[in-house]
């Protein structure tokens, strides 16, 4: 018992090192590392951003206008018995800014690209196709981790403003649709309410979200051992240490933001 604790422990301080090593290695590579040849790697950057944003905001758009379906339609049951209905836009637009569009977002994103990213990079590593980069005198964070971890940095605090608006869409639709508030002053009501730290705070932790994301996926994908099997194992192990370090992280920034007075 104590052998396999010791064991666990060692080998959980060992992760910690590895993705803190790879996240300065990023750092590195991106603001301080030798400036010739970048040039070269903005067109990977733009297509991880494609990749990354584009490609995401269909299914972003609708995981949050349902959300703000929902949630308004939960809340209007308990505010209408108030006669208190007008606020569901408040309720609404705020709950998403603040909270529920970065982390589903970021969930999302999680699972769609934090999984692609283990599996393409597994699939390199067993495959030695980074042995070949290093070869070659290319370094494999600099050409395969940066461009990544740049398109996730600047395109998920872009989608979570996309969720923010899909999200308060959403509670118009029931506000109008079903508490029949008026158009303006639904949007008078969600506007006096907002305010600009509900929407910076949400984009703050979809930039920690990011690095979370990025670093999960590229740290289990230059990682893999073990074949095809091993490209399963470090996807799935991708998919799931993100989401609970973006559940972690959520909580820690909430309580921050909670008790801060900025």
């Amino acid at each position: 018992m104590i052998n396999a604790l010791g064991k666990f422990v060692i080998d959980y301080l060992k992760w910690v090192k590895g993705v803190v090593i790879l996240f300065m290695d990023i750092l590195y590579w991106t603001f301080i590392g030798p400036f010739k040849g970048k040039a070269a790697h903005r067109e990977a950057i733009f297509y991880q951003m494609s990749f990354v944003g584009v490609r995401s905001i269909i299914i972003v758009f609708f995981v949050d206008i349902f959300t703000g379906i929902v949630i308004a339609m939960q809340t209007a049951y308990q505010f209408e018995k108030m006669g208190a209905g007008i606020y569901v836009a408040a309720l609404v637009a705020i709950a998403l800014c603040r909270e529920l569009s970065p982390v589903l977002t970021a969930l999302v994103v999680a699972g769609r690209v934090g999984s692609a990213i283990a599996a393409e990079l597994g699939t390199m590593k067993v495959s030695e196709q980074i042995e070949a980069l290093d070869t070659m005198a290319i370094n494999p964070v600099r050409f395969l981790a940066v461009p990544r971890f740049l398109a996730l940095l600047l395109m998920l605090p872009c989608l979570t403003i996309l969720g923010d608006i899909a999200g308060i869409i959403g509670g118009y639709i029931v506000g109008n649709g079903t508490l029949h508030i008026n158009t303006d002053l639904y949007f008078q009501t969600t506007f006096k309410y907002l305010k600009c730290k509900d929407i910076y705070t949400g984009l703050i932790k979809s930039g920690v979200f990011a690095v979370i994301i990025a670093l999960i996926g590229c740290f289990e994908g230059l990682n893999t051992r073990g074949g095809a099997e091993g490209v399963g194992r470090g996807t799935t192990r991708s998919v799931v240490i993100s989401f609970i370090l973006i559940i972690l992280a959520d909580c820690i920034l909430t309580a921050f933001f909670y008790f801060s007075k900025v």
